[in-house]
């Protein structure tokens, strides 16, 4: 098994790019803490959201990287 992000805009669409990180987990709790420690850093690059993926099934979606 593995856990990664899956990078969204607004609206849910997938967001892609060279600078993005492609970072794979070997573990969800691996994949939060990660997301805790770079979600700045993806909110600057114009993700607006994220969903969690182990390996093709989705754990939760549309998880905002704004503050409310």
């Amino acid at each position: 098994m593995t856990w990664r992000w899956r990078y969204e805009n607004a609206n849910g669409g997938e967001v892609t790019g060279g600078s993005l990180p492609r970072e794979v987990f070997p573990s969800q709790s691996d994949a939060e803490s990660w997301l805790g420690e770079n979600w700045r850093t993806l909110l600057g690059a114009g993700v607006e959201q994220v969903a969690l993926l182990e390996d093709e099934r989705t754990e939760y979606a549309g998880m905002s990287l704004r503050v409310e």
